[in-house]
């Protein structure tokens, strides 16, 4: 039986996203990243990202109550199988309170 895929995609700001992707990778070295005879695989892309914090909100970046804008990267990455303990981990070391992020299970066609 093969096991799952899943496409991970999240937001991060672009001063953390080598540290991110490079600890996925280390902690996941064969289910994050890896494609065939591939490893450490990922598309990021930049953007502008907002949000603005509302009470008991204790942000990374910002103010509570002020519309915050930042530079992030959008980073795609395929995971092999582990997905609930990436995200986990993903959650453990990212920057923000919140974390964006959105998984789709992958078909063989």
């Amino acid at each position: 039986m093969a096991l799952a895929r899943f496409k991970l995609v999240f937001f991060v700001p672009t001063a953390n996203t080598r540290a991110v992707l490079d600890h996925l990778f280390e902690r996941f070295p064969d289910h994050v990243g890896t494609m065939g005879n591939y490893k450490k695989a990922a598309f990021i892309s930049r953007g502008t990202g907002q949000f603005q914090p509302t009470e008991g909100a204790q942000p990374t970046i910002g103010t509570v109550g002020e519309l915050e804008f930042v530079e992030e990267d959008r980073v795609e990455v395929l995971v092999i199988d582990q997905i609930h303990s990436v995200v986990q981990e993903l959650v453990k070391v990212h920057p923000y309170e919140e974390v964006a992020y959105d998984v789709f299970r992958l078909e063989n066609i």
